[in-house]
């Protein structure tokens, strides 16, 4: 299904006071002042192990995800092209251009 190079979105639950203008998906606690939200990570495939993908985000970090994590999915087309610039390496070749 998935293969290296791959634009994948994971959608990550947060749990903070602020959800951000990305959230989607706000819970608010009944009494409290914190909020649960998902917020999408638009990542890169790097590998894929017998047990794990291991993503790229936009910074290079790497995070291994189970194969079988259901917040995992294939970036849309539209994804890929009206948000390719959250995607990883969607700058790449323009530093050196000076």
């Amino acid at each position: 299904m998935f293969k290296p190079g791959d634009p994948v979105v994971y959608r990550k639950t947060k749990h903070t006071t602020h959800p951000g203008p990305r959230a989607h998906d706000i819970d608010p606690e009944p009494r409290g002042e914190f909020y649960t939200y998902d917020v999408d990570k638009y990542w890169v495939i790097e590998q894929i192990d017998q047990e794990a993908i291991v993503v790229r985000t936009r910074r290079g970090k790497t995070h291994a995800i189970r194969r079988d994590d259901t917040r995992l999915r294939a970036a849309n087309w539209w994804e890929r092209f009206f948000l390719r610039g959250r995607f990883p390496g969607a700058d790449a070749g323009l530093e050196n251009t000076t």
